[in-house]
């Protein structure tokens, strides 16, 4: 076998080789370079910091490439994110060369870019005033989540038989068992969501109404399950996963990497708008409520 140390020697040539490349490509690039930076929470809730270079090639060829996945020890300022940032493009030697920096929207972000236009500023389109872009996705993820808050009482209930149904093998397979009894012809395990992620959301509802005949006859057989969703639960979250579906188009082009500039997916965002504005006319209260907090949060960005 090959020593720890020859592989990591091995790893560290390889790195040397490809940076050098990449920095030689970056330093004859005729065009600018947008980034996209965020924050990522280890097991160990340690926090890093990934920066990514986005360009188009001299063959029009849109590229990305990861330039630095970096330790932040706490506290995670803005002062310090700026820090960060700006050594990993004095070590590209890119400073003249960026055109946006997007970034989840947050209060410390917003700090970190201001921090980041004073230095750059002479270098900047614009001086500066195009520089800060909020990531979209994260924005779709903010606007859904202020609707989902209009029926969370229905949505908790869902989501604790899910859990409760998912807790062990035994309680999987009892599941399993009922739905084939019931000839439900879904194939799709349930699934739990993560609740700062919508979309995991939206599969986790999509997925549990399409068992749910199987939840109120588990009750019968199962004396410790006892919150099960109501009728009037699954019709609502039924209404909602339909509305849903348009984020979920939008988000999936909002998450490729090497297509989505903003000609793929403007006419999608117009249509949202349209489709949001159109639910506010239901005369479905929950819709119509979940619908103008959305619209709310839509315009706001």
């Amino acid at each position: 076998m090959v020593s720890r140390n020859n592989i990591k020697k091995d790893i560290l040539k390889i790195y040397d080789v490809e940076f050098n490349k990449l920095y030689k490509s970056l330093e004859k690039l005729k065009s600018r370079i947008a980034i996209t930076t965020d924050m990522w929470t280890s097991n160990q809730k340690k926090g890093y910091m990934s920066i990514t270079a986005h360009y188009i090639d001299d063959f029009w060829v849109l590229q990305n490439r990861i330039l630095r996945f970096v330790y932040v020890p706490t506290p995670h300022t803005k002062e310090e994110l700026a820090k960060y940032l700006m050594e990993a493009f004095s070590k590209w030697n890119i400073e003249t060369k960026i055109s946006t920096i997007t970034v989840d929207n947050c209060s410390t972000n917003d700090g970190m870019v201001s921090i980041v236009v004073d230095k750059l500023f002479g270098d900047l389109l614009c001086d500066g005033a195009v520089l800060h872009m909020r990531c979209c996705a994260h924005i779709l993820n903010l606007v859904v989540k202020d609707g989902l808050a209009t029926i969370e009482s229905s949505l908790s209930r869902i989501r604790d038989s899910v859990v409760f149904w998912v807790a062990s093998s035994q309680r999987v397979e009892k599941f399993e068992e009922m739905a084939r009894q019931l000839k439900i012809t879904c194939t799709k395990k349930l699934s739990l969501d993560c609740k700062t992620r919508w979309n995991s959301t939206y599969h986790m509802l999509q997925t549990a109404i399409e068992y749910k005949d199987v939840f109120p006859r588990l009750k019968i057989r199962e004396k410790s399950y006892k919150d099960v969703p109501t009728y009037d639960d699954w019709e609502m979250a039924k209404r909602v996963a339909e509305k849903l579906e348009t984020f979920h188009s939008i988000t999936e082009i909002f998450s490729g990497r090497k297509y989505p500039t903003s000609n793929c997916f403007f006419i999608s965002i117009c249509q949202l708008r349209n489709s949001i504005v159109e639910w506010m006319s239901s005369d479905d209260d929950v819709i119509k409520s979940m619908s103008a907090r959305m619209f709310e949060k839509f315009e706001k960005y």
